[in-house]
């Protein structure tokens, strides 16, 4: 495992920067602060950076809630929208990937012109530039093929070093216009801002390499930590080094000598003339080797994935080498794709081509995140958040940005995006076309208006689980503990519905006392709650259960969740729970009891599960609805703290099982939040909670249906030290993703 995750987040920040600061920097830079003035280009720095910077914290969250494998953004992108559509957008992607490498090689010619000229001016000859351009894709190709990424990995840090010197020497440098113009802030100009997206097109490009790190994913140690920390810190660096950048060109040179003269950079840095060439060639061989270690792994995930039509193609590019799962096979088809485009040379309208996939793939990861916070899916819980406005800027920005650069080449890239979907959908008809993220966000508008309106109902579907809980209680305004819990379980994941029992026949008299009880009830309940309060007028709980489970819930889904309630103090209410125990599994509903205490909930102490080696089934709901009832503010800053009680055999099982839960990202909660306690022989399970729960928030304790059938409320009692407490009984085993 060592061998094929041996990456930190150093290679992921520099892969990102040194493509960031590449060729646009030295070459087309100081064309357009001669051309639109330094403001001008401070404001396409601003207007770049506002799809940039919400792609970059959009990959950062999405990449801490759930491991992020190789592929790197089509990963991302497969796993949000589904395979077929990220298949799509994942082949647009890794031609523009590929492509890019010819495009940098290409630019790396260009720190060769002192050659050119020399040769014109003593032959009278001018040269092509593939003269030096197809030896050196040669020779890069040959390098990857051979060493792979670890090679190109240590050669960053080489180039980084001399794209750093180089960059220093231009700061350092001076000259004399800079003496005499007399620039500064005050009087710095906007010009031509007729030119304005014409400029931007131009120097968009720039921008984009701050994802390129993220198609190391497959191997890091840790992508969770590595992709955030070294995408956000190479896109504010950029974002820093660009402002700077610019002052110094519109301070230091004219606009006619930045306009004509694509060298402009070596005149005004310190020995300029030969470290600006040099740090040019070191940034667009960065950027090459960046794109020539990312393509092809975008392209082994695609094949992983099936993606082509053909099986042996699939076989073919998914093959990773033994002693380091090198992609080779992909790598060699990624640099025969880019041999071609470095021998045509001119690559300049397929680059604007290049610029709308990318676009496009940076408008779905700002898409993804937005409707991952809108639909607020249980599964979604980044330990990096970013926020819903942001994403959605993002987005807007990424589209219309698009088509002010070019609406044809807009539309030829939105065209060619569906063509490809077509295509890749018709060999794969049995995958599911969108994933459940669009199905959260519709059924997260849903829930909301169905609390607000709450007497209007609609049908739905739900894509994963959720708990849809209904209580029914007659005791609504003797104690609240049972409505309590279901806005814990309701304010943001799930759905709650309380139904106050009215004990009679239904009649005049008792419709009109259920709507006096449920104007008061709505009341007491407050406008801050999240949950569906009603009436049911029956004369037993029996009947009232009976008829409250075969409706659907208030979000248009069918309930999951029976919640009974009973008071601690109170032993004999339970009867009537237990007799009815039996009706309410035949519906296969998960059932929740909870023992109310008067003693008061201490949130900061926060919630304690506990898991025993026979609560296999009851484990996962246990542990997913404590974090959905975490997630209430009435819980902010409280943790889940989970006790494992096992035999002494069981341990070394137990603790392994727990690890690979939390390091995978599938339990919020650390390893230190987990405590693991033998239960020797003797020692009653009654006796270890008690003690070890007496000041809980809340307690969770599974319960089997056969065992309460045999030991009845005895099963339950005997938990006297801790407060309340929910015994949970799924009729199912839940998947926590």
């Amino acid at each position: 495992m060592s061998s094929t995750k041996k990456f930190g987040t150093a290679p992921v920040f520099f892969t990102a920067v040194s493509t960031i600061l590449g060729a646009i920097l030295f070459l087309r830079f100081g064309f357009a602060v001669g051309t639109l003035g330094f403001w001008g280009v401070i404001l396409i720095i601003i207007l770049g950076h506002m799809v940039t910077i919400p792609t970059a914290l959009a990959l950062s969250e999405i990449a801490t809630n759930k491991r992020v494998e190789g592929g790197g953004e089509y990963f991302i992108i497969s796993r949000s929208f589904g395979l077929n559509i990220g298949a799509t957008i994942g082949i647009a992607l890794y031609l523009s990937q590929a492509i890019s490498v010819a495009f940098y090689v290409i630019a790396f010619t260009e720190a060769f012109q002192f050659f050119f000229d020399f040769v014109k001016e003593t032959t009278g000859y001018l040269i092509p530039r593939q003269v030096i351009s197809i030896p050196v894709m040669l020779l890069l190709s040959l390098l990857i093929l051979k060493k792979g990424a670890n090679l190109g990995v240590k050669a960053l840090y080489f180039v980084a070093a001399v794209l750093a010197l180089s960059l220093f020497l231009f700061f350092i440098g001076s000259t004399q216009h800079a003496g005499e113009s007399g620039f500064d802030l005050a009087n710095a100009e906007f010009r031509n801002l007729s030119q304005f997206f014409v400029v931007f097109a131009i120097i968009f490009p720039a921008f984009t390499g701050m994802t390129a790190g993220v198609g190391l994913s497959g191997d890091l140690k840790n992508p969770g930590k590595s992709i955030p920390l070294g995408t956000l810190a190479a896109t504010f660096t950029g974002l820093i080094i660009y402002f700077f950048i610019s002052y110094k060109l519109a301070l230091s040179a004219s606009p006619e000598e930045l306009i004509s003269n694509q060298f402009v950079m070596g005149k005004i840095a310190k020995w300029g003339m030969f470290f600006i060439p040099l740090g040019l060639a070191a940034s667009t061989i960065s950027s090459a080797l960046g794109s020539v270690m990312v393509a092809p792994r975008t392209l082994q995930a695609l094949a992983i994935d099936r993606s082509f039509p053909l099986v042996r193609i699939n076989h073919f590019l998914r093959y990773g080498r033994e002693k380091d799962n090198e992609p080779v096979n992909a790598s060699f088809v990624t640099c025969l794709i880019a041999f071609i485009f470095v021998a045509i040379g001119d690559i300049d309208s397929v680059a604007q081509i290049i610029s709308m996939f990318f676009m496009v793939t940076y408008g779905s990861l700002c898409l993804i995140s937005f409707l991952n916070h809108f639909g607020s899916s249980p599964s979604y819980r980044p330990s990096f958040k970013s926020k819903w406005y942001f994403s959605l800027i993002g987005f807007i920005t990424a589209v219309w940005v698009m088509f002010k650069i070019s609406s044809v080449y807009a539309l030829l890239a939105f065209i060619m995006i569906i063509l490809l979907y077509i295509y890749v959908n018709s060999y794969n008809r049995h995958r599911k076309n969108l994933a459940s993220i669009f199905t959260n966000a519709i059924m997260q508008i849903n829930r909301s208006m169905q609390v607000y309106f709450q007497k209007k109902r609609v049908s739905g579907a739900e894509s994963e689980w959720r708990p849809s809980a209904i209580c029914i209680s007659k005791y609504s305004f003797e104690r609240d503990n049972a409505v309590r819990l279901l806005n814990w379980i309701s304010h943001k994941y799930g759905f709650g519905t309380y139904l106050h029992r009215i004990e009679g026949y239904y009649s005049k008299s008792t419709f009109e006392q259920s709507k006096v009880e449920l104007a008061r009830l709505i009341k007491n309940v407050g406008v801050e709650s999240s949950v569906y309060v009603d009436t049911i007028i029956s004369p037993s709980n029996t009947s009232a259960i009976a008829q409250s489970i075969q409706i659907p819930g208030i979000a248009g889904m069918e309930n999951n969740m029976i919640i009974f309630e009973y008071d601690k103090d109170k032993p004999d209410e339970l009867d009537d729970i237990i007799d009815n125990i039996q009706l309410v599994r035949s519906g296969n509903f998960d059932v929740c009891i909870l023992a109310s205490s008067r003693k008061p909930v201490i949130f900061k102490n926060g919630i304690h599960v506990w898991i025993k080696s026979i609560d296999e089934d009851n484990a996962n709901l246990m542990i997913l609805l404590s974090f959905i009832i975490l997630g209430h503010p009435d819980w902010h800053g409280s943790n889940i703290s989970i006790f494992d009680i096992c035999r002494e055999d069981e341990i070394r099982d137990v603790r392994k099982r727990m690890k690979e839960l939390v390091e995978s990202g599938r339990l919020p909660i650390t390893t230190q939040n987990i405590r693991f306690i033998i239960q020797k022989e003797g020692m009653k399970t009654k006796s270890i909670i008690n003690e070890n729960s007496a000041d809980a928030g809340l307690t969770i304790i599974g319960f089997r249906e056969e065992s309460l059938k045999r030991d009845q409320e005895k099963l339950l009692k005997g938990y006297d030290e801790p407060g309340n407490i929910l015994f949970v009984n799924a009729c199912s085993k839940k998947i926590i993703e």
